[in-house]
C-alpha cells in the first residue's frame, strides 16, 4: 500500500461516500483496471457501471482524441453536426414516440430534465419513485431517490412519494400459494399515493433494473401496468436506463422486454462508456408544448459536441460488433454460473438480473434471509485480494448483494474466470455444502 498517497488522500479530499478501494490505480485497458504494483484486476463493475466497452477502447479513443482537436465544447446556444449524428442515430434505436433529444452529461442532470419536463407539460408537481430508487445526487434527482442520502440536507424537494420496491426475494405480498403477488403490491403502493396527493400527480421516475437497490429487476407485466396506473392519473411515465440502456440486459432497451414505451427516457453511463454523456428523449408532443411553455434547461455543457461524437461512437461499436446479441448471450453463461453458486453454497440466497447485469445476494440464513452483511465484506474482500472487483450493495433490512456488470466486450474466458474468483472467495469465507 503507498502510505504517503493514502496520506495526501486523507488530507487533501473530501470524502463523498463509502471508504475508497485499497489500491492505487494507475491505468486501465478492456475488463481489466492495473494498480501501482502493476497487479491486474478484472473489473466488473465496469467503472461506475459505466464502460460497457471496456476501458479505453480503442474506437473511443481515437474518436475523443480527433473531437477534441477540431471540436470539443461551444456556447450552449450553438449546434454542431455531431449532436444530430448522435440524436439520428439514437432515434434509429428507438420508438418513435422518443424521436426528440436533449444531451447533457450526467445521469442526475438528465432526470433532473425530465423531471422538469414531466411538471411542465402535465401543469403539475409530485414525483414517485421507488423506495430503494438511485437517480441521483442533485437535489430533484435526490428528491426521488430513496435508497440514500436523504438526511441531514434539510427538506428535499415538495412533492414526492414512494412506491415499494417490487422485489420478489423478500416482498412480505405472497399469494396463498407463497408466489409474489406484486399485482396486490403495486395496488397497495398506489393506494397510499392517492391518500397521501394533494391531485397533483406529474410523473412516475423508475428503472427497470434498480442496479443501486441490489439488482432488482421489474416482474414481467409489471412495466405494463404500472404505465397504465400512470395513464389512469394523467402521470407520465420516465424510465431511467443509466445502466440497462444500450445493450447491456440482452436488449438495446431494458423496456423492450416489455413492449412498453415511456413517456421520457433517460440515458447516461453506458451512452457515454465512461465518458460523462448522457440524454432525455422524448417525443414531439411533449417537447412542443413543453417548449411553449418556456422550458429551460441551459446548461454549460449542454449539446456539446465532444459528448455527442463519443455518443455516437458508442453506437456505431455496439452495433458494428454486434453486441447486444454478445451481452445475451454472455448472459445467460453468466446467470448458469451464478445459479450453480447458489446450488453449491447456502450463503448465496438469491439470483436476479438480465444479461451482463446480475446480483448476487448473501443470507447467513436462507429460510430466514438473514442479511450477511460481514460475510458480504469479507467476501469483497478476497476477491480484491485475488483479482476481482466486485461491488456490493449493503441496504437496511436485505443481504449483501454484489454487482456484477462487466463490459459488454468481456472475453469468455474473463467472464468465467471472474466467476471462479468468485467462487473460490465464497468457499473460502463460507464453505459449500460437501459434495455440492
Amino acid at each position: 500500500m503507498d502510505t504517503p498517497f493514502w496520506a495526501d488522500a486523507d488530507r487533501l479530499l473530501i470524502r463523498y461516500g463509502a471508504p475508497f478501494s485499497p489500491r492505487v490505480v494507475e491505468r486501465a485497458a478492456g475488463a481489466y483496471v492495473y494498480d501501482d504494483e502493476g497487479n491486474a484486476i478484472l473489473d466488473f463493475t465496469s467503472g461506475q457501471m459505466s464502460s460497457v466497452l471496456g476501458h479505453s477502447h480503442p474506437d473511443i479513443v481515437s474518436a475523443v482524441s480527433t473531437a477534441i482537436g477540431s471540436l470539443d465544447h461551444l456556447f450552449s446556444g450553438m449546434l454542431s453536426r455531431p449532436v444530430l449524428d448522435l440524436a439520428a442515430a439514437l432515434a434509429e434505436t428507438l420508438p418513435p414516440e422518443l424521436g426528440k433529444m436533449l444531451l447533457l452529461s450526467t445521469g442526475a442532470e438528465s432526470n433532473e430534465a425530465a423531471i422538469k419536463l414531466a411538471k411542465l407539460y402535465t401543469g403539475r408537481y409530485e414525483i414517485v419513485s421507488f423506495d430503494r430508487s438511485w437517480h441521483g445526487m442533485s437535489h430533484g434527482a435526490a428528491s426521488a431517490t430513496y435508497s440514500a442520502g436523504r438526511r441531514g440536507y434539510g427538506p428535499p424537494t415538495p412533492g414526492n412519494f414512494s412506491l415499494p420496491t417490487p422485489n420478489a426475494y423478500r416482498s412480505p405480498f405472497r399469494t396463498s400459494d407463497g408466489s409474489y403477488d406484486w399485482e396486490a403490491e403495486l395496488a397497495y403502493g398506489f393506494a397510499q399515493i392517492d391518500q397521501q396527493s394533494s391531485g397533483s400527480l406529474a410523473a412516475c421516475l423508475v428503472e427497470p433494473v434498480l442496479s443501486s437497490a441490489g439488482i432488482i429487476e421489474l416482474p414481467p407485466g409489471y412495466l405494463a401496468r404500472l404505465k397504465e396506473m400512470c395513464e389512469e392519473r394523467g402521470m407520465l411515465l420516465i424510465l431511467d436506463e443509466a445502466q440497462t440502456g444500450l445493450g447491456r440486459t440482452g436488449t438495446m432497451y431494458a423496456f423492450e422486454r416489455d413492449g412498453v414505451v415511456p413517456d421520457l427516457l433517460t440515458l447516461s453511463k453506458t451512452l457515454g462508456s465512461g465518458l460523462p454523456v448522457a440524454a432525455v428523449l422524448t417525443g414531439e408532443h411533449i417537447e412542443r408544448v413543453c417548449h411553449e411553455r418556456g422550458f429551460l434547461f441551459f446548461t454549460t455543457h449542454v449539446s456539446d459536441p465532444l459528448a455527442a461524437t463519443v455518443g455516437a461512437t458508442v453506437l456505431s461499436v455496439i452495433r458494428r460488433d454486434g453486441l447486444v446479441d454478445r451481452a445475451a448471450a454472455l448472459g445467460r453463461q453468466l446467470t448458469a454460473r451464478l445459479e450453480d453458486l447458489r446450488d453449491r453454497y447456502d450463503i448465496v440466497g438469491d439470483v436476479r438480473g438480465r444479461g451482463l447485469l446480475q446480483g448476487v445476494e448473501l443470507v447467513t440464513d436462507r429460510q430466514r434471509r438473514t442479511p450477511a452483511d460481514k460475510a458480504g465484506q469479507a467476501v469483497t474482500q478476497e476477491c480484491l485480494d485475488r483479482g476481482l472487483h466486485l461491488n456490493i450493495v449493503q441496504l437496511p433490512g436485505m443481504g449483501g448483494t454484489f454487482r456484477i456488470a462487466p463490459p459488454m466486450t468481456v472475453t469468455e474466458d474473463e467472464l468465467h474466470a471472474g466467476i471462479d474468483i468468485l467462487a473460490a472467495a465464497i468457499e473460502k469465507v463460507a464453505p459449500g455444502r460437501p459434495g455440492a
